[in-house]
């Protein structure tokens, strides 16, 4: 006898036969499992990865003549080789797996290594195995976070939430760079420099407590990825670390390589140690605090200690493009990128509250980054595979793209959320004002997978101009462009509770002083030479006030920003009247559609025209004050383009 039920819409076939001995029913709809236990049947739920990253076919792979476990065998011995000590012979023993696991691979790999004496043979550390989670996907770093590491949530969303421990930002104080022969030579050293010397000694005494620290551990998390979208001058970094969230993190922030690429990744061409749970020992020389950040270019290493923020391996990389990307003539750039349906491409520089990542985020356009990029002979390209937003008071009506990014694969950096629902609640700062959230830029539905594009059309540098002189928008000249790049302007606002107070002037070079290497007139003068090239224009938007100072003026408003820079994408503004300003001496349009031409001047707008004055001559000075830290540097034999930048910049 046979009934049936209907589940979902489709009839099952229940068989009540007792022929089969038991008399018990038998769903007969299916296949029986493959599986005689339990433990079996966990390991049929898991199959093998895809790619998670559409970077396009990869050449045939050199270990595709080689087996399976000699590929990995030679996996393991470059992950060994990498953590390596440099007072003992050999690197520690690595196996692939979660040591948690039953199933944890049993294959061993060790490398010998005799660069540093003494060697010590025998230590408790070589009696045991180091753990490697490689290159893990989303779904198992949650797991790995989840259970083992305080703090880590499942947000209402899907997303990660976790806590950077006691710093919520970035250290720059504690970033020390090794200064030797080559990087003496280099790198920009003394006033105004982000780069803080240390000896190749004291670095060697870090990077080794750092191993020391990460070999110490039952597991380490390993990432093999990415930086750079161009094929021609991509970069290969290996992050080692020992919390899921920084794996997770890198896995966001950096390309995703696909499993060809994987294969044939071999040696990385810079590695980070991120042992940021363990201290550096405040004794050693040139360490401030317990936390250090050490760059070694000559090794092509990193090393963090003292601090868990994952920020501090994104800006890490960061600096080294900064570094080696200009030796290839190629120029690194901290701006957000988006290209047109026509395939015109704007950079867009500015200051945190500039509307950077408002402004370059455009639903009518397509993004190619939001943060990093590089500018070669074949175009521009993004460095990163992700994105870093800020979250304190996000929106879905003000940023819906980043609200939306906010999903399953997110790391969400230090929010607050409803102990019960795990809804985030954005506005509030009890942790950090600096929330964040860490996505893959596929994510965001217009981003451009590759993230490459042609040479850029036009350059736009933001302004948030609280003092409120400069224009709505300014056609810049190159000497101009050079000028303002290297200034970095904008303007914040002090607010006390006994009122308003002046606005402060804050100038960053390159619009990211705090991640250059290099002086930035070597950058602005690599900016200027690829604009001349390829025809692009400088604009300088000011996003800021007008009509006034901060207090007494009002902001310019969006809609008319968002007009300006359709103009400056479409065309508009190269075809109209501009007229010049005093002292700055910028180009202003004396008409745009859409906006009162009143606006355009500042001048117009102030009621106090000797108020004015006296401001725009304020900020003129703050300028001049704040350039005098460059002039000492001198361009070409002759020293022109240097005197041609100066002669840019106010006249009064």
């Amino acid at each position: 006898m046979a009934d049936s039920i209907i589940s979902n819409g489709f009839a099952k076939k229940i068989n009540t036969s007792t022929k089969q001995g038991n008399g018990v029913c038998h769903d007969d709809s299916s296949s029986p499992i493959k599986a005689q236990t339990i433990d079996e049947l966990h390991s049929l739920q898991k199959k093998r990865s895809t790619p998670t990253t559409p970077i396009g076919s990869a050449p045939s792979s050199a270990f595709s003549l080689i087996t399976e476990e000699d590929r990995q065998r030679q996996q393991l011995q470059s992950i060994s080789a990498t953590l390596a000590s440099l007072t003992r012979e050999t690197g520690p023993k690595v196996v692939k797996g979660d040591p948690a696991r039953k199933e944890t691979s049993t294959k061993v790999a060790h490398v010998a290594h005799h660069q540093y004496a003494p060697a010590i043979n025998i230590s408790d550390s070589s009696l045991k195995f180091t753990h490697v989670l490689y290159n893990l996907s989303p779904a198992e770093l949650y797991e790995q976070a989840i259970r083992y590491e305080k703090g880590s949530f499942l947000t209402s969303v899907g997303a990660l939430a976790t806590l950077s421990g006691a710093k919520t930002g970035r250290s720059p104080k504690d970033k020390r760079v090794v200064k030797d022969e080559n990087t003496e030579r280099e790198l920009w050293w003394g006033k105004g420099s982000p780069n803080i010397e240390m000896d190749e000694h004291t670095f060697m005494i870090n990077r080794e407590r750092a191993v020391d620290y990460l070999n110490s551990l039952d597991k380490v998390f390993v990432n093999d990825q990415f930086l750079n979208w161009d094929p021609e001058n991509k970069i290969k970094v290996r992050i080692v670390s020992a919390r899921a969230y920084h794996s997770l993190f890198m896995h966001n922030m950096c390309i995703r390589p696909t499993e060809e690429e994987l294969e044939n990744f071999g040696t990385p061409d810079f590695t980070i140690y991120n042992a940021g749970q363990f201290p550096c020992n405040r004794f050693t020389h040139y360490m401030t605090s317990s936390t250090s950040i050490d760059v070694n270019l000559a090794r092509k290493e990193m090393v963090i200690l003292g601090t868990q923020y994952a920020g501090e391996m994104k800006k890490g990389l960061f600096s080294l493009m900064h570094y080696l990307m200009p030796k290839r003539h190629i120029l690194s750039l901290h701006s957000g990128c988006n290209m047109g349906k026509d395939g015109d491409v704007a950079l867009f520089f500015g200051l945190s509250g500039t509307g950077k990542t408002t402004l370059s985020t455009d639903h009518n356009r397509y993004l190619i980054g939001d943060d990093e990029h590089c500018w070669s002979n074949n175009g521009v390209s993004n460095i990163e595979g992700g994105c870093y937003a800020k979250c304190i008071d996000l929106s879905r009506e003000k940023e819906p793209d980043i609200w939306n990014a906010i999903k399953f694969g997110t790391v969400l950096e230090n929010v607050v959320f409803d102990e019960h629902t795990r809804e985030v609640d954005y506005s509030d700062n009890s942790v950090t004002e600096n929330t964040r959230a860490a996505y893959p830029i596929e994510y965001i539905p217009n981003a451009l997978i590759p993230c490459v594009g042609p040479h850029p059309k036009n350059v736009i540098l933001l302004a948030c101009d609280a003092f409120g002189v400069l224009p709505p928008v300014s056609k810049l000249s190159l000497a101009q462009t050079m000028y303002h790049f290297i200034s970095g302007y904008t303007a914040l606002v002090a607010g006390t509770e006994d009122g308003i107070k002046e606005p402060q002037a804050t100038f960053s070079a390159c619009f990211g002083a705090a991640f250059i290497m290099l002086h930035p007139t070597k950058y602005a003068a690599m900016l200027a030479e690829k604009m001349q090239n390829h025809g692009a224009t400088g604009w300088l938007v000011n996003t800021g006030w007008s009509g006034g100072r901060y207090g007494y003026g009002s902001r310019i408003k969006l809609s008319y920003t968002r007009k300006i820079i359709d103009a400056i994408h479409s065309g508009e503004l190269l075809n109209a009247n501009y007229c010049k300003t005093k002292v700055f001496g910028l180009e202003i349009p004396t008409a745009i559609e859409g906006i009162p031409s009143e606006i355009l001047d500042p001048m117009n707008t102030w009621p106090d025209k000797d108020a004015y004055d006296e401001t725009l001559l304020k900020l003129a000075n703050l300028f001049k004050n704040n350039f005098e830290t460059f002039t000492n540097y001198k361009i070409g034999e002759d020293n022109s383009l240097t005197e041609e930048i100066l002669a840019a910049g106010p006249i009064f």
